[in-house]
Parts: structure tokens; sequence; C-alpha cells
């Protein structure tokens, strides 16, 4: 019987992987498979983009997370873009200035989760091991080097900005990245925000319009 709950296939772009979350009794099911699958060609995927389509409402952030943790750094993956197979029409954000701003007044520290369904401003820092999660943009006036996921309902327009971007991972809506390896600090504010398949991290510059 062929096993069809997880299906890879390499294209010019990089992988593409189909996977059926209703054949799991649960998420570790899923990642120990997924893990065995990719183990076979390992060597061909450090730096390759992968293309992950599943039913997303199956999985939390918490276990989104450890996937993304796996491909990064188990099998250094380069980017990760998740397409939802069972794909909603709604979106509560679909451009950079729309909705409730909510404002944090404080560093986040590692280990403190901040989870707002619309845009963030913190006016602090965000300490590595910290994990920061808007429906809409993220702005940081400070040094970002925690998890950051903006547009989490699929807004591929959000942004995060931040005077130091160094975020262990960074998402804008479906599309997944890591921090470069070669320890470049740039001393000056970046915004990251999606191109194509791809995050693009440019220097902040007061007037061009995002």
């Amino acid at each position: 019987m062929i096993d069809d709950s997880i299906i890879i296939k390499g294209n010019r772009e990089g992988l593409n992987a189909v996977i059926n979350m209703n054949k799991f009794k649960d998420v570790d099911e899923m990642l120990d498979s997924l893990i065995e699958k990719l183990s076979r060609g390992r060597v061909f995927y450090k730096g390759a983009t992968i293309k992950i389509t599943t039913q997303l409402k199956h999985i939390n952030e918490r276990e989104l997370r450890r996937l993304k943790d796996i491909l990064f750094d188990e099998f250094l993956i380069k980017d990760c873009i998740f397409e939802n197979s069972e794909e909603t029409i709604t979106k509560v954000f679909s451009g950079v200035y729309e909705g409730r701003t909510k404002f944090i007044k404080r560093t986040v520290r590692s280990g403190q989760i901040i989870n707002y369904p619309g845009n963030l401003v913190i006016i602090g820092d965000v300490n590595s091991g910290a994990e920061i999660y808007a429906s809409g943009n993220v702005i940081v006036l400070g040094a970002l080097r925690g998890y950051v996921h903006a547009g989490y309902e699929g807004n591929s327009k959000a942004i995060v900005a931040a005077f130091y971007l160094q975020p262990q991972i960074l998402q804008i809506g479906d599309v997944a990245t890591r921090a470069p390896e070669d320890n470049i600090k740039p001393q000056y504010p970046e915004v990251a925000k999606v191109r194509g398949n791809s995050i693009i991290v440019e220097p902040y510059l007061p007037n061009k319009f995002i």
C-alpha cells in the first residue's frame, strides 16, 4: 500500500511537501514521519527552500515553531513557505497600516510570549527566546533577537521593523526564514517584508514608502 501521508517532491525552486494531517493521530507522529522522510536526502537540502502544504488548522503556533526549528536546525533549510490546503477567504489584515495597534513599553524577556490580533509596537528589546505573534505588523524600537511572526493570518503585506533586526526566526504571513550565519549585524534600522516567495531585509529609509 502506498504511503501518501507525506509526499515530498523537488523542483527548480526547491522542495514541495504535501502533508495530510488526517493520516496522523497527532503532530508528534507527523514530525517523526517527516524527519524520517527528509533524512533520506539530508545532504541535498542545505540552503534549499521548502513549501509545505497541509491543513494548518491542526497545527498550533508552538507546533509550527517546532516544525520550523527542525527544518532550519536539523536540515539546514534556508526558507520555509506554508500553504493551507483548506485556505479560508476572510483575512483580518490586508495591508501595512490597517487595524488596531497595541503598544508595549518594556523589554520582552526570554520565555515570554506576546500574541495580539493587530499591529504590535514594542518600545524596548525583544530578547532571544521571546516569542512575538501579530496578525498585523511588528515594530520594535530596540533590538529584536527573539522569534517573530507578523501577519500570522496570512497577511504577506505585513512588515517587521526594528532598530536592530537580529531575530532567531522571522516569519511574515506564510514565509519563514532564519537569521543569517555571517554574524554581520548592521547598526541601523531595518525593515523585513515579503517579496515573491522570500523575505527580504532592507535598511529603513524615512522617505521611502514601505
